[in-house]
């Protein structure tokens, strides 16, 4: 098969690509009965402290008290969330 270094191989046979993401619907449901309330997050890798501006399947939206700064945290990663 020749084909330019820079440029992908033609292939056949392509299968269609599906992607999948786990959705706990009880906690996105419980999240979104806080929304605007401030919260303290817990994640694996420390913690976050803001408003609950918005909340996805996969991910919530938080922003920070001293700024408009958002932060976008997988609900994959999130530990716990208490309402302040």
């Amino acid at each position: 098969m020749n084909y330019n270094p820079y440029q992908m191989p033609m292939m056949y046979n392509r299968q269609p690509i599906s992607y999948t993401t786990l959705i706990d619907p009880f906690v996105v449901e419980t999240l979104r009965t806080i929304i605007g309330r401030s919260v303290v997050i817990e994640t694996v890798r420390g913690s976050l402290q803001g408003i609950l501006a918005d909340v996805k399947p996969d991910h919530i939206v938080v922003k920070s008290y001293d700024s408009d700064t958002a932060f976008y945290l997988r609900l994959q990663q999130v530990v716990y969330v208490m309402p302040n």
